[in-house]
C-alpha cells in the first residue's frame, strides 16, 4: 500500500522531502506533481525500478522517458548541448517544456531511444519537484503520469490513490489538480522541431 504525502506547495516540510528522498534511493516509485502534469519517478540508476515504471505505463523500452533536472548544469551531464541549443534552454528553464537532446555517455545506455541515442530533459518549475531533486542530489527518471489505454494523464492525487496504490511507493499531494501537458521540443537536428504543443510557448524556438 503506498504513502500519500501532503506537502505545502511553496513551503514542502523538509521531514516529508527527507522520507521521499529515502523512498526513491529504496527502489520505490513515487506520483509527483510538476509544473504540467502529475509524474512517475524513480531513481535514475534503478533498472528495477524503471522497469516497474514501464510496466505500471505499459510502454516499452522504445518509449523515450524524460530526466527531471534541477537546472542547466543537470542537462549539460546528461546531453550533448551546443551553444545555440544552450540559449534556447536558457530562455526557457525551468518551465513546461521536455527537450529531445542527444545522450551523453553519462546515461545508462537502457534509458537512451535504442537507435537515436537520445534523452528527454526538462526542469520543471514545481517547489517541491526541485526540492526533491535537491534533496536527492541527482536527476529523477520519469514519465507523464498516463494509464495504458488512457490519453489523459491522472492528475487527482485521489483517483492516483485509488488506481495506484498496490503498485506505487508514494504519491505527494501539493494541492493542485495538473495543468496541462509539457511542449516537446526536438533539439536533435539542425533546427527544432515541435514534437508535442503543451503548456510552453513554442514561439520561443521559432515554431
Amino acid at each position: 500500500m503506498s504513502q500519500f504525502f501532503q506537502l505545502h506547495p511553496d513551503n514542502p516540510q523538509p521531514r516529508l522531502l527527507k522520507q521521499a528522498a529515502q523512498i526513491i534511493h529504496a527502489g520505490g516509485i513515487v506520483a509527483l506533481p510538476t509544473d504540467s502534469c502529475y509524474a512517475l519517478i524513480c531513481h535514475l540508476d534503478d533498472k528495477h525500478a524503471v522497469e516497474r515504471l514501464r510496466r505500471i505505463r505499459g510502454i516499452d523500452d522504445k518509449h523515450l522517458l524524460t530526466l527531471l533536472c534541477r537546472d542547466l548544469s543537470d542537462i549539460a551531464a546528461y546531453a550533448r548541448v551546443d551553444n545555440t541549443q544552450f540559449r534556447m534552454l536558457k530562455a526557457a528553464t525551468p518551465g513546461p517544456y521536455t527537450f529531445i537532446l542527444e545522450a551523453t555517455k553519462e546515461v545508462p545506455r537502457r534509458l537512451s531511444h535504442p537507435s537515436r541515442k537520445t534523452i528527454g530533459l526538462r526542469v520543471p518549475e514545481n517547489r517541491i519537484t526541485q526540492a526533491l531533486l535537491e534533496e536527492l542530489g541527482q536527476p529523477l527518471l520519469g514519465t507523464t503520469l498516463i494509464l495504458p489505454g488512457q490519453t489523459d494523464p491522472l492528475n487527482d492525487p485521489e483517483q492516483i490513490r485509488e488506481l495506484l496504490s498496490k503498485q506505487i511507493e508514494l504519491i505527494v499531494d501539493d494541492g493542485t489538480r495538473g495543468l496541462g501537458l509539457t511542449t516537446v521540443i526536438d533539439l536533435v537536428g539542425a533546427e527544432p522541431v515541435l514534437v508535442r504543443q503543451g503548456r510552453g510557448d513554442a514561439a520561443l524556438f521559432g515554431l
